[in-house]
């Protein structure tokens, strides 16, 4: 949900059309966002706020006394029927709502922990007993949780601390014998079991995977760029008065090359899945699986054993780490708004994240940024050593001063041309002030204005908590003052800027049942961040990069041969695979204001036929478009290829009928079945390549399920060769740390492994 909730939208569009002519017109010719700001928040009335309020109550982010108890005993039924997931988020959301140092959070770090045995997270399984005992577990229930923690760390191999436990465990036993009969025999049979297996373990290894940690050093870059961070040495930064900023090549760039690895300035996990109370829940507690349950709120690890905020529900982290990283950067302000935040959607969250972020740069920087007019043209800094000219549109070139010829800096850039993933760079993108509708800049500063009031009622010390140096505190004071609007600008500016600027943050799920033969995927929304480098990138319905993430850190890669020269291109979304000419035109002008003149949009205008771009079709004989009426001819000049269109949509409909027959066969995940599913699933690459290309990245995901197939069928030889063409496809677009190849390395690995069928083929 990027902008606020619908009920808040109606109300304040419904503010709009009664006030009068005049005050619309003021608002609307408004000039600077300094004026859009003062005129409508002083239309922001108490009654306004108290609806606001209203809305916000549907929320439950708070701690709830009675909810740990609901959770863990939902909990225990998923735990009964071994869906050992589902217990983990149920009682980790027990946890959330449990307040430090109760039983309530001990019994259910401790349920959590018999929960992650049983998944094999034997590590987090020994973190949550360390919790469980830090929060007060009972002692008359110790035993049983440290005989879990005694076979976790004889299944990691870590034999002296296993054989250490057992051994206080029987110290125990024989101090305070308060356990029945009955059950001291099964401990004793237990702690027998546990010390044989010490016995005949040898040199276990730990299993904890290094998955996430290779991606990263898979992502490293070979030559950083002395001109714009986190971008490789390949590209370069330049600046037209037309298109504004953009990247090219300064050699000629591979496929699969590493261009950008940028981290996000600022990330919000997407609440998309947050219901309020009065849309008919069961109860005032959710027990849906969401995003929110899933990844950490700061760094977006995916984690089954996240760390609760101390102060709300809503906010979890992967480690104690990352907690305190996000409560001193910007949660101990944003805990008590979790509420008004979820009510006011991503964008505001975005736009207040991001301001609080300013807090910590340069304290003369962040001033001045934030005191200037953030959207005056013609505004300038005081001479300084970092900063050349403040928040301004100019796109750099050359201007004229005193008769001479002057070169302005590109924007975003410093005195020395660098450009940064900083604040100062996030200040330099647009928020198009002049292109949004008069409705949707009263929407979004009286969203900020409510906001605002809600900052307002904490002190400046509050908001200048984390910041360790004095002068730093000093400089920032006035500008944290409760009556100044200059915050409220600032994040005006944001908000605005998102709709052109906010990159949607991306992970790839599975989804089905394990039982299946193969993993099935989908895309999902994480979050939503600024990456001011990744945002240099111009659009084009045709791309030649891939991007993808690794928690909150993008990377751009080359997904076809760039020659020097050329310009970087990304996809904002419409592509020419996805969508026809007329609608990525409607998509692109309505949010970014643009009409797209990419080759793709360019030859789609000069077709005499309608079809979007997957409805055309191939000549089988070279490959270039077809086109006619009744009768396709081929467009390459040298080729006399011709068919009728029937019998193409004759047979474009019967790969299409092929590959619901395949989905199908695949979703039941009958192993007799898998000749069937590959045949057919071969048949529907066809439509893939067709519709997307041979090198993309949705061919690469179908041959990575068409190799699962082979793989289990034992289809040694087919299973090899399409593991080498998904793995040709997928380390374009995704770089060797990407889960699909890895799980695709870790079988041609077993297949090469198998000793030779007699008589069969040699590997």
């Amino acid at each position: 949900m990027d902008l606020p909730v619908e009920e808040w939208k109606s109300y304040i569009l419904e503010k709009w059309a009664l006030l009068p002519k005049s005050v619309q017109v003021t608002i609307s010719k408004a000039e600077t966002l300094s004026d859009i700001f003062l005129h409508s928040s002083s239309l922001l009335q108490p009654e306004d706020e108290m609806f606001l309020k209203r809305l916000s109550r549907g929320y439950l982010v708070g701690k709830d006394p009675n909810a740990p108890l609901f959770y863990r005993e939902e909990g225990n039924k998923k735990f009964q029927e071994k869906d050992y997931t589902g217990a983990t988020v149920l009682y980790s959301k027990g946890v959330s709502h449990s307040r430090p140092n109760t039983e309530d959070t001990s019994l259910c770090y401790a349920n959590r922990s018999a929960a992650l045995f049983h998944l094999g997270q034997y590590e987090t399984c020994l973190e949550d007993i360390v919790r469980a005992q830090m929060h007060g577990y009972p002692e008359r229930l110790q035993p049983k949780m440290m005989l879990r923690k005694a076979e976790c760390l004889v299944l990691l191999g870590r034999l002296q601390e296993a054989s250490q436990t057992i051994s206080d465990l029987e110290s125990s036993f024989a101090a305070k014998p308060t356990l029945a009969a009955s059950q001291f025999q099964i401990l004793q049979r237990t702690l027998c079991r546990l010390k044989m297996k010490i016995q005949k373990k040898e040199n276990l290894t730990e299993t904890v995977s290094a998955a996430l940690t290779k991606a990263f050093e898979d992502m490293d870059l070979r030559e950083e760029n002395k001109q714009i961070s986190s971008a490789s040495a390949s590209v370069s930064l330049c600046t037209d008065p037309f298109k504004g900023r953009y990247l090219i090549a300064t050699k000629d760039i591979l496929p699969g090359e590493l261009l950008v690895k940028e981290d996000a300035f600022v990330s919000v996990l997407n609440p998309a899945e947050v219901l309020p109370l009065h849309l008919g829940l069961e109860s005032k507690w959710d027990t849906r699986v969401t995003n929110g349950d899933l990844y950490c709120h700061r760094c977006l690890k995916r984690s089954l054993a996240p760390v609760p905020c101390d102060g709300c529900s809503y906010a979890k982290y992967c480690s104690q780490e990352c907690m305190q990283q996000a409560w001193d950067l910007y949660h101990n302000i944003e805990c008590s708004l979790g509420a008004l935040l979820l009510t006011l959607g991503v964008f505001c969250h975005v736009a207040l994240r991001s301001t609080l972020l300013a807090r910590f740069e340069d304290a003369g920087e962040v001033t001045r940024k934030l005191c200037g007019d953030i959207s005056n043209k013609d505004t300038r800094l005081p001479e300084s050593k970092n900063l050349v000219q403040t928040l301004s549109y100019d796109l750099g070139g050359e201007s004229e001063k005193n008769g001479k010829t002057v070169e302005t800096p590109i924007p975003g850039c410093d005195i020395n041309g660098k450009y940064e993933n900083n604040y100062y760079a996030v200040c330099n993108l647009l928020p198009h002030t002049e292109n949004h509708s008069a409705e949707y800049k009263f929407l979004c500063a009286l969203s900020i204005s409510a906001l605002c009031r809600q900052l307002e009622a904490a002190s400046p010390q509050a908001l200048m908590t984390g910041l360790t140096s004095s002068k730093l505190k000093a400089a920032m004071a006035p500008v944290l003052c409760p009556e100044s609007s200059i915050w409220g600008v600032a994040m005006l500016r944001h908000m605005l800027q998102l709709q052109c600027n906010a990159q949607a943050i991306t992970a790839i799920q599975q989804t089905g049942s394990k039982e299946n033969i193969i993993t099935d995927s989908r895309q999902v929304r994480l979050a939503t961040g600024i990456f001011p480098v990744v945002s240099l990138l111009n659009h084009s319905c045709s791309p030649n990069t891939s991007m993808s993430f690794v928690s909150t850190v993008a990377t751009v890669r080359a997904s076809q041969h760039i020659g020097k020269g050329q310009e970087i291109l990304h996809c904002y979304g419409p592509h020419e695979s996805r969508m026809g000419v007329a609608e990525r035109q409607q998509k692109l002008r309505s949010q970014y204001f643009f009409d797209c003149t990419c080759p793709a949009c360019q030859h789609g205008k000069h077709r005499t036929t309608a079809e979007p771009r997957w409805e055309a079709f191939c000549c089988c004989s070279c490959r270039a478009l077809i086109q006619g009426d009744e009768v396709l001819s081929c467009g390459n000049a040298s080729c006399t290829e011709s068919v009728s269109r029937d019998h193409l949509v004759s047979r474009l409909q019967d790969l299409q009928q092929q590959v619901g027959i395949a989905r199908k066969l695949l979703r039941n995940g009958k192993l007799g079945d898998w000749q069937k599913s590959a045949a057919h699933l071969q048949k529907s690459l066809r439509v893939v390549e067709v519709r997307h290309g041979p090198s993309s990245v949705e061919m690469g995901h179908e041959l990575f399920k068409l190799a699962q197939i082979f793989f289990n069928g034992f289809a040694v030889p087919e299973a090899l060769n399409t593991i080498r063409k998904a793995e040709k496809v997928l380390l374009v677009h995704y770089g060797p740390g990407n889960d699909e190849i890895q799980e695709l390395q870790k079988m041609k690995s077993c297949l090469l492994d198998l000793p030779p069928i007699p008589g069969g083929p040699s590997l």
